[in-house]
């Protein structure tokens, strides 16, 4: 119910959330973002591309998603499971043959989700931390997991009828690669969930703490971002925004998270 209603009023729920983040930084999904110098962001961000291959990240994310996947299944609004679910009913044409691949998948929680909300489709999942994968097989042992590189997927061509690119993008600094493969691997769809943009204002580098581990987190510029994902190949359908905010000296500038559905098509 307290979830339920901070939903209403997502000012004030970031400012609870900021408030969690400075009292228990390691138990919080982000915390003390600091932005970088535009001209060091690409070094620090290749340097710190394997944080998520940290073996405590798993256990600590698991914590939280398994209160979360409660709540979801007791029927709370999860605002980042309802938007993905509704991204994926809007497709109106898949079916319980489909399959589909999530890069970046974690320990696989999003196909409880799908499961929760009677979205009954072939599963599979891939993370670039071996530690996270072997959690997903822990927790979903008849479901297939696989460590990948979100630049470089081992899957073929048109391998999975859609592909979510499972809010990971913003922790690769190859970005451009990882559209490019999520590109060549999906045979319909492509869906680009929780990416972070900003309005009006160039790509932004920060350093942060996730779940207390050192990483970095990239903002798009959301033109540029939209302009990627034509360039591979893929025609956006659907926008669902999970929270935007306006400068209010400037209302050309802001930023937002948004999930992206893109339709593949032939080049």
């Amino acid at each position: 119910m307290l979830r339920t209603a901070l939903n209403r009023f997502p000012s004030l729920k970031r400012q609870l959330k900021r408030m969690r983040e400075l009292i228990a930084p390691v138990s919080s999904v982000s915390a003390q973002y600091v932005e970088m110098d535009p001209t060091k962001s690409d070094g620090e961000a290749a340097r710190l591309r394997d944080s998520w291959k940290s073996a405590a990240l798993p256990q600590r994310q698991r914590e939280l998603v398994d209160r979360q996947l409660a709540e979801f299944r007791r029927g709370a609004s999860i605002d980042v499971f309802d938007v993905m679910v509704r991204a994926l009913r809007g497709l109106g044409d898949i079916n319980p043959g489909s399959t589909i691949l999530e890069i970046g998948c974690s320990s696989g929680f999003y196909s409880e989700v799908f499961s929760i909300a009677g979205l009954h489709l072939q599963y599979t999942g891939c993370d670039y931390s071996e530690a996270f994968v072997a959690l997903a097989h822990e927790r979903y042992p008849n479901l297939v997991f696989n460590v990948e590189d979100a630049t470089a997927l081992h899957y073929a061509d048109n391998s999975f009828d859609i592909v979510i690119s499972g809010c990971c993008l913003l922790h690769i600094p190859e970005y451009g690669k990882a559209i490019a493969e999520t590109a060549r691997v999906a045979k319909r769809y492509a869906v680009f969930h929780r990416t972070p943009v900003v309005l009006g204002q160039p790509t932004k580098y920060f350093r942060k703490l996730a779940y207390g581990v050192p990483t970095v987190e990239i903002h798009f510029n959301e033109t540029e971002f939209l302009a990627l994902l034509k360039q591979h190949g893929l025609k956006l359908l659907a926008t669902y925004t999970l929270h935007e905010e306006h400068d209010k000296n400037d209302p050309k500038c802001g930023s937002a998270n948004r999930t992206y559905v893109c339709r593949k098509v032939t080049q």
